[in-house]
């Protein structure tokens, strides 16, 4: 059964694709799914942000080779504009700056439009449900970007330690120090790219409570995206 949305309606979805042909194709795939609704689309960042404001979608399937402004740098004013979506980057582009750009501007997946259609509906259902969404091909180069862009100048020495009478010196490290050991493994389970469900039967805990874990995290990393908490878990080498 698809999951949908807490009151049982349709997953709400914005596209975003300034080719027309591939709009309709993606729209006419998702309708397949009974449990997703394309309530709108867009061809440039302008359109999609003044319909993000409008329709206040769940989810927004974003192109990153936009006309004038690129999807990347539009992730800003859409989550302004539709603070309760999830922005699931869709785009052609293997590149680990790119990729590396969205996570850092609050997008909540990155897929590309090679892959199946039933792989593309089952993410937006996941991205719904709070987790973090990669293309497999992008995981190394995901790792691959966020060494080159965070080298320490002591790598062996973590960054951060747990212990209430550790030193932190950098937000990130502080905020990290404020997370408990529980919190912590939540933590590194969502760095992995497991779904609640996956951690929930690794620490033996009801998916309901990795729930609530995960929000605590968000909120005390200061991220709105489970990605944005899994790459300050990778920078802070906690895997």
């Amino acid at each position: 059964m698809p999951i949908t949305s807490l009151d049982n309606a349709p997953i709400r979805i914005l596209v975003v694709d300034d080719h027309t042909l591939f709009r309709r194709g993606l729209t006419a795939l998702l309708a397949r799914d009974p449990g997703l609704m394309v309530v709108g689309d867009a061809a440039d960042a302008g359109q999609a942000l003044r319909k993000a404001q409008e329709l206040q979608p769940d989810v927004i399937l974003l192109d990153n080779h936009l006309p004038g402004v690129n999807g990347v740098d539009a992730l800003p004013s859409l989550l302004e504009a539709a603070p309760d979506a999830c922005i699931l980057m869709l785009t052609v582009s293997e590149d680990e700056n790119d990729l590396a750009a969205a996570l850092r501007g609050g997008a909540s997946g990155y897929l590309l439009k090679t892959m199946e259609g039933d792989a593309l509906t089952a993410a937006v259902h996941r991205a719904f449900q709070g987790d973090s969404i990669i293309a497999p091909e992008m995981m190394g180069k995901l790792i691959a970007a966020y060494k080159n862009t965070n080298v320490k100048p002591e790598p062996a020495t973590p960054a951060f330690s747990p212990s209430p009478t550790a030193k932190a010196s950098t937000p990130t490290e502080l905020a990290m120090a404020s997370l408990s050991p529980r919190e912590l493994d939540i933590l590194r389970g969502i760095a992995r790219g497991a779904s609640n469900k996956e951690i929930a039967r690794d620490h033996g805990i009801v998916e309901a409570t990795v729930k609530i874990h995960v929000q605590h995290v968000l909120r005390k990393l200061g991220v709105s995206s489970r990605v944005h908490a899994a790459v300050m878990a990778t920078e802070q080498g906690l895997l």
